[in-house]
């Protein structure tokens, strides 16, 4: 079990410079105790690249992305984006993947949304020989992945894993069968259980692959201003209701909007809800949107999450 924290990309953006606060935003997370640190991605910095430096900037800290849509992507590229981190920071890397979304797809890239669990499979499929093998030729039915040179790159070792946003049936059922595990968020613990774990286990199973790793990213912040954090978590997860793989997995976690998955309140209802997660299958918990009110709150979170990551540790 590890505990980490995922970096909101737009707080990152309103700094003056995102790779010199990430990496000390890495050195506090190191200092607090915890594991791991992970970057989102959107369209501005590149997730992989601060994922790499942050690495190797300080030594013991896992990083990792969460997530970096497929759909205009290629696995050629991401492949070689994944090694070079991991050549970086010596093995800490962990590559998170995700479907993406219609609505960000299509009118950004030109491309479209076509067939997400099909190009899934592909992208996986692909991406498996570019970092097991060092080579690929692949003729999917949505990607074409034909290296003519050796994709290897010296030092990316181990083998990166690769975690999927997964959260659908079909798109479990792929990620059980051709990644390393799943990157739920938004999920609550019992639907954690009964939705994530079983039937990407089970797909992991039948596979013949290794139990899979489930990173358990969930919202949340140690804060005594709890109406505050709840508009502010509102105000943030709205974009998610809309979103019929998010909506579905929001209505079986028995609530009707994201921002009730969000977990607010003092360190002793944080650490419950950690343990919780933990129960229901979770191998990794990482906490994001911590900065949902001021600097110190998210100090504290921090903080708390470091100590319960030592202890989980000992």
């Amino acid at each position: 079990m590890s505990i980490g924290i995922s970096l909101s990309p737009f707080s990152l953006d309103a700094t003056d410079n995102v790779v010199d606060a990430a990496v000390a935003a890495g050195r506090q997370a190191a200092a607090a105790g915890l594991s791991s640190l992970w970057f989102g991605q959107t369209f501005s910095h590149d997730s992989v690249v601060l994922s790499a430096v942050v690495g190797r900037e300080v030594p013991g800290l896992a990083v990792g992305t969460s997530a970096i849509p497929i759909s205009a992507r290629h696995p050629l590229l991401i492949g070689s984006q994944a090694q070079t981190a991991q050549a970086a920071t010596h093995g800490r890397f962990t590559l998170g993947l995700a479907l993406g979304t219609q609505a960000f797809t299509e009118p950004a890239f030109g491309v479209t949304y076509d067939r997400p669990i099909a190009r899934l499979r592909d992208f996986l499929t692909a991406l498996h020989d570019v970092l097991d093998s060092g080579t690929v030729d692949f003729h999917g039915e949505t990607l074409t992945a034909v290296a003519p040179l050796p994709t290897a790159v010296a030092g990316a070792k181990p083998t990166v894993p690769v975690l999927v946003a997964a959260m659908g049936p079909q798109a479990l059922r792929v990620t059980g069968e051709l990644a390393d595990g799943a990157l739920p968020f938004l999920v609550g613990p019992k639907a954690l259980a009964d939705h994530i774990v079983a039937p990407l286990t089970k797909a992991a199973e039948r596979a013949g692959r290794p139990a899979p790793r489930i990173v358990a990213m969930v919202p949340g912040v140690v804060t005594d201003d709890i109406d505050g954090a709840r508009a502010e978590a509102e105000a943030q997860s709205a974009f998610y209701n809309d979103i019929p793989s998010y909506r579905r997995i929001i209505e079986l976690s028995g609530v009707s909007r994201a921002a009730e998955l969000v977990v607010i309140g003092d360190e002793q209802t944080v650490a419950d809800r950690v343990a919780e997660y933990f129960e229901a299958g979770a191998t990794d918990v990482v906490f994001a949107q911590t900065d949902l009110t001021t600097p110190a709150d998210q100090q504290r979170t921090w903080q708390l999450l470091g100590e319960l990551n030592r202890a989980a540790e000992r």
